[in-house]
């Protein structure tokens, strides 16, 4: 066995970096570099899903408007609770008011809209400013939620529930 051979193997076991004074390649494992993805007009891209909703998600710098199929959010969200959850990502990394969102929904209801929204937000935002994956991602933001309606089987009135028992 050779000198380096010997080093090296050393290094394997104890781990230390004197034992590598001669190795000549060291490999070092780095997490990968999320760049920044943007448009001819500055816009961030992304696509939000859940349940059955997809959104297709553009963020720009500007004021804090928010157009779905292009009405204001206000008309197309009547609840509270649904544009609660479209601002959650903005709040998050402290980003209120400072980027517009265009945005086409399909599929779903309401809350499965929202829901795709959040998620399109959120990564459009890591897609324009990568700094924040971080923090959107230990919010859970960045997780698409895999939960979806159970189908129907036979033999059942719905995916679970049993026709009603008749005992006469």
């Amino acid at each position: 066995m050779s000198e380096t051979q010997e080093r090296n193997a050393a290094a394997e076991r104890t781990g230390t970096l004197q034992d590598l004074a001669g190795v000549s390649e060291i490999v070092v494992n780095t997490a990968p570099v999320h760049e920044v993805k943007r448009d001819a007009q500055g816009r961030s891209y992304a696509t939000g899903r859940r349940k059955d909703a997809v959104a297709r998600v553009w963020i720009k710098p500007g004021k804090g408007d928010i157009v779905v199929n292009g009405r204001p959010v206000t008309d197309y969200f009547a609840r509270p609770v649904l544009r609660m959850l479209l601002t959650q990502p903005f709040l998050v990394v402290d980003r209120y008011n400072q980027f517009d969102v265009f945005c086409t929904v399909k599929g779903g209801g309401l809350s499965g809209q929202a829901g795709a929204l959040r998620h399109g937000i959120s990564r459009a935002l890591t897609y324009y400013e990568p700094e924040l994956r971080g923090i959107l991602k230990a919010a859970g933001f960045l997780t698409r939620d895999s939960r979806v309606v159970e189908r129907k089987k036979y033999g059942r009135a719905k995916a679970r529930r049993s026709f009603q028992f008749s005992k006469r």
